[in-house]
């Protein structure tokens, strides 16, 4: 059988012999006869619930959780995130995936066919991946740097005079030359579209079957391993023991924004995935078991490095304050160096970060392949080298942002960081405000409702209040919240 086509697929065989190939025949969805992907979906439940956490489970959840943790008063802000997570997350995943796989489409057809008014809408939420692969790539091609440092042996990242300063001494060296953080970033792309270019089961689904699982071990080991250390404890208790004199709106806002990221919503992944998920297998269940995937990992996450960093970092308060590059390339593995095997645990850590990145970056690029394949016609092959050549286009521009091109700025944002505002902080959250009132005011929510699988009346009415008031006001404050962070 043809890759390219779904294993119940019921015109194939016709499609076959009439010189059709897979990936340009038409599903029958039921006999119902709407447009479903003429490509191969996930084989099993089990496939598209891993590929959909793989792509949860990034590199927001590896440093920004916990270092928003750490901020913003830890197990204040944990409990935060789990009640927003299990209420106001769960349904904005579940409308995603229901709208993905109603559709059979990617973003564009698949607000196509929930309202043709709003197909123009397709297009604003596909800007979304284009602009954060590329920048994602950068990142992970500095994690991929960040491997070799540490087997290499790097003195300054390892050894007895590897500190704080020395390991910002590395970031900044190689962020600052201009080639190699090309050449790496070009590993880590190349990477990506390599699994992609293998389609949904024999790419994306195989390495999420292999790559999960091996994140889980190293991440339980890790943790495992940094709570024997002395001194761990305090940071165990600084992660779970609320305290409720922590809390502020920015709790609760910081709180919302880390669920927005590591939940890869409004970012056409879920609705993508979605489209390539089997009608028997259940939204709300697979929506649940994804994040509680999701949730766990960013959990283990902030297990392994608060803890460490209360364990081993002369002033654990300030360090784990530290944001973004600065906690992951800078602090960690100066705090990894502390570590009795700490050269061998910051490897361990830097393949942990890198097989998160990649889930992360293989989804990214399936979501703009899937719209080019729909709409342009084009084949995998070709569908994924334009993906790219626009990986490489953005992405070097990003690069070079901290050399040849760092006197780009707006304001105290370099290349990288513009581009990371404008998706995450203005598209991201009009993204989700735009499909949240789409579906609930100008859609049919009782075919919602069925395909998500809502027969309780109760559940029906809380999720079209989440949906139409809840959901769309949350997003409106963290719109908000991001622009005037900026002014």
């Amino acid at each position: 059988m043809n890759d390219d086509l779904t294993p119940d697929d019921t015109g194939s065989d016709e499609a076959s012999a009439a010189g059709v190939q897979g990936e340009e025949a038409a599903l029958t969805d039921g006999g119902s006869g709407s447009n479903r992907h003429a490509h191969k979906g996930f084989s099993s439940k089990i496939g598209f619930v891993l590929a959909a956490a793989g792509s949860a489970v990034g590199l927001g959840n590896l440093w920004r959780f916990p270092y928003l943790a750490a901020k913003y008063g830890g197990g204040i802000f944990l409990l935060c995130y789990i009640a927003l997570a299990v209420t106001f997350g769960f349904c904005l995943l579940v409308l995603e995936i229901a709208l993905g796989r109603k559709s059979g489409k990617g973003v564009i057809g698949a607000f196509a066919a929930l309202n043709k008014k709003f197909k123009w809408f397709g297009f604003i939420c596909l800007a979304v991946p284009i602009i954060i692969v590329p920048y994602y790539g950068v990142i992970g091609g500095w994690v991929t740097r960040y491997i070799f440092g540490f087997v290499a042996g790097d003195g300054l990242l390892v050894g007895e005079t590897a500190t704080v300063e020395t390991s910002a001494a590395f970031f900044a060296e190689f962020t600052a030359n201009p080639w190699q953080p090309l050449v790496f970033f070009l590993i880590f792309a190349a990477l990506t579209i390599l699994v992609v270019v293998f389609g949904v089961q024999k790419g994306i689904e195989r390495i999420s079957k292999i790559l999960m699982p091996v994140l889980a071990v190293l991440a339980v080991f890790l943790m495992i391993y940094v709570l024997c250390q002395p001194g761990a404890l305090a940071g165990v208790q600084k992660l779970f023991v609320p305290n409720f004199a922590d809390f502020t709106y920015e709790t609760l806002l910081a709180a919302l924004g880390q669920l927005f990221y590591s939940m890869s919503l409004a970012m056409g992944i879920m609705i993508t995935y979605g489209s390539y998920m089997k009608k028997d297998a259940s939204v709300s269940k697979c929506a649940r078991q994804i994040s509680i995937c999701d949730t766990c990992f960013a959990i283990v996450a902030a297990t392994i490095i608060i803890p460490s960093i209360f364990a081993f970092s002369p002033d654990p308060e300030a360090t784990a304050a530290a944001s973004g590059p600065s906690l992951m390339f800078v602090q960690l593995p100066a705090v990894f160096n502390n570590i009795p095997g700490g050269r061998w645990i910051g490897t361990v850590f830097f393949v942990l970060v890198f097989f998160a990145a990649l889930t992360s970056s293989i989804s990214l690029v399936e979501t703009i392949v899937s719209v080019l394949r729909d709409n342009c016609k084009l084949s995998r092959l070709m569908s994924c080298l334009v993906v790219f050549g626009l990986m490489l286009a953005l992405g070097s521009l990003s690069s070079l942002g901290f050399g040849p091109l760092n006197m780009i700025k707006i304001g105290d944002m370099d290349i990288l960081s513009i581009f990371d505002y404008f998706s995450n902080s203005i598209l991201m959250p009009i993204v989700a405000i735009g499909t949240c009132l789409i579906a609930g005011f100008f859609s049919d929510t009782k075919s919602l409702m069925d395909e998500i699988g809502i027969r309780k009346k109760g559940y029906s009415y809380y999720f079209k209040i989440m949906i139409r008031y809840v959901a769309p006001l949350c997003m409106t404050a963290i719109l908000i919240s991001g622009i005037f962070l900026k002014l």
